[in-house]
Order: structure tokens, then C-alpha cells, then sequence
């Protein structure tokens, strides 16, 4: 490659001169910000820029020593800088680089012309386990991420639409939404193998169109939508990653919320209404209203129902009752049991649902859609 022409390098030295800054000044050339720079860079090696002081790449300024005469003028100047330090006006510029010529996938969406405001639904997304292999022949039901992605994107907006519209709806990822967790299809924790259909990124990206899927269908039927994603113990780097991909996506819909808390605890307050969740791998369900009471005891005294959701089991199971001050319910998962599960004689039903609240009565009704296979 050649070296670069004079009168492109003297180019980048008049437009730094001209706009005051490396961004607008690339800007103008039609140029990047490291093509600028590298021109910018052999501008001052040729001394192109006398007067004009570069900061080196990788450097920031520390200090500055000037020679003064008796009135005041500057006779001569150093600049001192320090190299291993990011420049945070260096990091603001080099974010407004990478994001100039992006544009937004999701348009704001239309609300819909009537909601009961005093009403909240909650939708589980819960063990999806997106990914997921099942051959028929061994676990008696055909299953891979392209049954999954119809079957669990279709229920999800029918109980969404069948759900009243209510003013506010919270899409809580229960955890375990990918079946494995990294590119080797093992567990985290074990290192067992896991019967995986189709490439890691292929099945994160499917993950991320149907979570876009079920807000798009509970933007069209609730006033407001909160995203939470609590991690599993299948999916506990990924569920990071999708949270915020959603917050990207969503980020010019000033109707969505997208809570990228990092706990593996769920809590909203919603009038005399308390809600908590956890994936339940690390916690049991049962042992939740303690850790409620104690957490949130300001929302505990000033509420009069309170629901824990839970996940992880796959089977549906009421763990704590009225009596004891919380409800806590584990809901079932909406997919076919893998090959380990299947052979070791684990037994569950197969549904998803959403549930509706009155901020002033508690559960007021639920929509429940049953998995139903043909194959």
C-alpha cells in the first residue's frame, strides 16, 4: 500500500483547523474516525499542523507548562500527556462515531384506544429453552427451534390478546429462555451434554425474535410494557445479553421499560398488590415470602396481596397459600421433556398463561393456553 498523497494529509489538517473537532471534521471529508485520524496522524508527522497540538492515540493530557514573557504572552508551550488512560471525552466521541449512522429497528407502536387502569397482567416467559432437540421416537414428542419459535410465539399472543387490556403488562423471562448457554451445548455448572438443535448465535437470535415478538403483541394490547429477563441456571450469560438487546431494540419506544437489574429477584408494587420472582435453581419457591418480608418490608406493610412466581420445576405446584401471607405458584413450562428428563421419568404438563390483577383486589382472572402437539 502507498503512502498517503500530501495533499490528502494536508486535507485532514484544514478541516481539523476548520470544524474544531476530529468527529465533525471526519464528518465533512465523508471520512471514519480512524481513517481521519491516521491521515490526521501523518498531517502532523509532515508539520502540517504547526500550532495545532494532536493528542497521540491512546494518550490524554496531564498537564501543561508554558513560557511566559513579562506581558503575559505565551513564548512557548509543552504539553505533557500519559499514555494507558482513556480520555473520557475520547470515549463520549468514539460513541457518537459507532452510533451516527445507526437506526432504530422498532418504531413506536400505536397504544390501544382503551385500557382498564387499574389493571396488570403478568405474562411468563418462562424455561422456553429455545434450542431444545427432541426426536420423537425416544422422548414421544418432535421438538427444535423452529417448533418452538411457532409454537411458543403463537401462544404467547393468544393469551396475550385474550388477556384484558390492561394498563401496564410485565413480560417476565423466567429464566432458562436459551437450553444451553454456550457454543459447547453443556451445562454451566456440570458440564453435562445437552441435546441442542442448531448453532449457539442462530439460537440467541431466535431468542431475541420471539422476546420481540411477544412485546410487539403486548404493545398492541396494554397501555405499558415492563421486560424483565431473570437469568436460570441454563441461560445465565445469555439472558444478560438479550435483556439488553431488548433495551437497544425498544430504546425510542417510550412505552416499554426494559429492567436490566442484574438480581436474580423480581419486585413490583402495584397498589395493595406485591409481586416477587426468582427462576428457583438458587432458591426455593417456598422460602420466598421470608426474603420478601424482610427485602421489600416497606411494599410488604403497605400491600394486601402478595404473589411469588416461580419457575425451574416445569411442573405447576402451589408452595405457600393466603395463610401464610403470599402466594407462591410454579408454573409449568411450555415444552416437551428433553432426552435426560424423558428417560429418568420425570412427568409434567405442558401450558403458558397470563394473569391479570386489580390494584385494589388481587388476581382477578388468567388466560391459559395448553401445549398441544400433533406429532
Amino acid at each position: 500500500m502507498g503512502s498517503l498523497p500530501d495533499e490528502l494529509a494536508s486535507e485532514a489538517a484544514a478541516a481539523l483547523k476548520t470544524h474544531g473537532s476530529k468527529t465533525e471534521a471526519a464528518k465533512a471529508l465523508g471520512l471514519s474516525r480512524s481513517t481521519f485520524r491516521d491521515r490526521l496522524a501523518k498531517a502532523a508527522a509532515r508539520g502540517m499542523l504547526a500550532g495545532e497540538f494532536v493528542v497521540p492515540e491512546g494518550h490524554v493530557i496531564k498537564g501543561i507548562s508554558a513560557l511566559v514573557d513579562q506581558e503575559g504572552n505565551t513564548v512557548q508551550q509543552w504539553v505533557k500527556t500519559r499514555q494507558g488512560e482513556l480520555d473520557p471525552k475520547a470515549i463520549i466521541e468514539w460513541l457518537k462515531d459507532a452510533f451516527n449512522d445507526y437506526k432504530p429497528a422498532a418504531r413506536a407502536a400505536r397504544a390501544p384506544k382503551i385500557v382498564n387502569e387499574d389493571l396488570l397482567t403478568i405474562i411468563p416467559c418462562n424455561d422456553w429453552h429455545l434450542g431444545m432437540y427432541g426426536w420423537g421416537q425416544e422422548v414421544s414428542v418432535n421438538w427444535d427451534l423452529k417448533i418452538a419459535e411457532d409454537a411458543i410465539g403463537n401462544a404467547i399472543e393468544d393469551i396475550i390478546f385474550r388477556s384484558p387490556a390492561s394498563d401496564q403488562a410485565v413480560l417476565l423471562g423466567g429464566g432458562d429462555l436459551l437450553h444451553a448457554d454456550n457454543k459447547n451445548n453443556t451445562t454451566a455448572n456440570s458440564g453435562n451434554q445437552l441435546d441442542v438443535d442448531g448453532r449457539y448465535p442462530k439460537v440467541l437470535e431466535a431468542a431475541c425474535r420471539i422476546m420481540v415478538r411477544s412485546a410487539d403483541a403486548a404493545l398492541l394490547h396494554h397501555k405499558s410494557v415492563i421486560i424483565r429477563i431473570l437469568p436460570g441456571n441454563h441461560d445465565e450469560h445469555s439472558a444478560v445479553a438479550v435483556a439488553y438487546f431488548l433495551k437497544a431494540w425498544y430504546r425510542k419506544e417510550p412505552r416499554i421499560t426494559v429492567d436490566v437489574d442484574p438480581s436474580l429477584f423480581w419486585w413490583l408494587r402495584f397498589g395493595a398488590c406485591l409481586f416477587g420472582s426468582t427462576h428457583g435453581h438458587t432458591v426455593k419457591i417456598g422460602n420466598m415470602p421470608g426474603i420478601m418480608a424482610h427485602r421489600r418490608a416497606e411494599d410488604w406493610g403497605n400491600s394486601k396481596y402478595r404473589y411469588v412466581h416461580g419457575f425451574h420445576l416445569h411442573h405447576t405446584a402451589k408452595v405457600a397459600t393466603e395463610g401464610n401471607g403470599v402466594i407462591c405458584e410454579i408454573h409449568q413450562a411450555p415444552i416437551p421433556q428433553d432426552a435426560w428428563h424423558y428417560g429418568s421419568g420425570f412427568l409434567s404438563g405442558r401450558s403458558m398463561q397470563a394473569i391479570t390483577y386489580h390494584r385494589a383486589f388481587g388476581e382477578v382472572g388468567r388466560v391459559r393456553v395448553a401445549m398441544l402437539d400433533a406429532s
